[in-house]
């Protein structure tokens, strides 16, 4: 959408703050986001022409835009070394690079304190937020799996918490519960069944965050919000060319990482699909991102981590589907709607995703088991194995299915 008027003016002089080159010729609002504004803009020096997003955040969601700017700044940097070495023609591609202000700072803040930051646009690349097909969802495998590995020396723990308990599920759900208990909108007389799913599920959810507290499971830099159009597609070729989207990037489990990507990836239906009928768990997408991840991850993670990947897809899709319906309780606070009600049926969707995967874990986790020891020289093409570049070996680790503790 193009701008004009007020809001023309305002990026105009946020975007003239920044060491951007040339005159600015062109500006639109991508509305693919649900949390943040962004606006592409495009700039003429001579016949040069250079693009660049500017994103005002939001700060209702994040609280310290300092902390969230400098571990992005932090991460890209650290992404960038590793990239120049890996991909020396087109590293500038494949990682997000942040543009300083005039100051050198890499955030500001306008006169009514709303806060902005500009990246380079990276071009010939596109974001879809809809999966359209195998291949494309194993190279999200690939990308975010190589996330996690170029990560894997970056000492978590010196990054910001910027959002305090963001994939602590119980957390999460004692939030919700509260949300319901005040009942501030008049709106828990809707979601008494929502309400009741949760609370047969508070044990089962609460695992993997038990398991992180005991130490069994590890804390790596995580992206926590693997989404698949948080991965830039190259239009030319097709790979997956670089993960977008930093804001979330802290101390975290793989296993959420993993799982986010197939709640959002491998439904057969919208995050928001009103019919729920519609929801299922497409099992070859399944395959496909795990085969890609898996074999990103090569090496990296832990028996325990590879043995409750499956659950990390089931933990995350009850969580987002109880912060979806808290957001619907508090009147819609935190995710952008387009209509009223919209959190809730987003909730209703994800716990109809929940559910199915519930009824096939079996299945991905048989699934898992046959790719788990899958070698580097294997690719996935069209929804198999392809195994002429090298000898794929699989072998089960997993000691036994996990069962749903479900309270009646």
């Amino acid at each position: 959408m193009k701008l004009s008027g007020e809001q023309l003016d305002l990026i105009v002089s946020v975007a003239d703050r920044y060491q951007t080159k040339g005159e600015m010729v062109h500006a639109i609002e991508n509305h693919s986001g649900i949390i943040n504004r962004t606006y592409i803009l495009t700039y003429k020096e001579g016949k040069t022409k250079r693009m660049y997003t500017l994103q005002r955040m939001n700060t209702y969601v994040f609280k310290n835009p300092h902390e969230v700017m400098d571990n992005i700044q932090r991460v890209t940097a650290h992404l960038t070394e590793k990239l120049k070495a890996r991909y020396p023609s087109d590293y500038r591609r494949r990682t997000l690079r942040v543009v300083p202000t005039k100051n050198d700072e890499n955030f500001i803040r306008d006169p009514k304190d709303g806060c902005w930051r500009m990246f380079t646009y990276i071009d010939h690349a596109s974001a879809y937020n809809r999966v359209r097909g195998t291949s494309d969802f194993y190279r999200s495998g690939l990308a975010f799996g190589e996330f996690q590995g170029l990560l894997a020396d970056f000492p978590a723990t010196t990054l910001h918490e910027t959002i305090p308990d963001f994939h602590n599920t119980p957390v999460r759900l004692e939030a919700l519960f509260r949300s319901a208990e005040e009942d501030i909108q008049q709106r828990r007389g809707a979601v008494r069944e929502e309400l009741r799913f949760f609370r047969q599920r508070e044990e089962a959810a609460g695992k993997i965050a038990s398991l992180i507290a005991s130490g069994e499971i590890p804390l790596r830099v995580t992206h926590n919000d693997t989404k698949f159009n948080n991965v830039l597609i190259d239009d030319y070729t097709g790979d997956a060319l670089c993960v977008i989207d930093l804001d979330t990037v802290m101390p975290g489990t793989a296993l959420f990482d993993f799982g986010d990507a197939v709640r959002y990836g491998a439904s057969t239906a919208a995050e928001d699909e009103a019919d729920v009928t519609k929801i299922d768990l497409d099992l070859d997408l399944f395959r496909a991102f795990s085969t890609g991840f898996i074999r990103s991850t090569k090496g990296l993670l832990t028996e325990n981590e590879l043995k409750l990947l499956a659950l990390g897809a089931y933990t995350i899709t009850v969580e987002l589907a109880a912060r979806f319906l808290k957001d619907y309780l508090d009147g819609d606070l935190y995710f952008k709607t387009a209509y009223r009600g919209q959190n809730l049926v987003r909730a209703r969707a994800q716990i109809a995703l929940a559910r199915k995967m519930e009824e096939k874990m079996p299945q991905m986790e048989e699934i898992l088991s046959e790719l788990l020891d899958v070698s580097e020289g294997c690719s996935y093409i069209g929804g198999h194995i392809n195994q002429q570049i090298g000898p794929c070996i699989s072998r089960c680790l997993f000691l036994k299915n996990y069962r749903f503790l479900i309270k009646s």
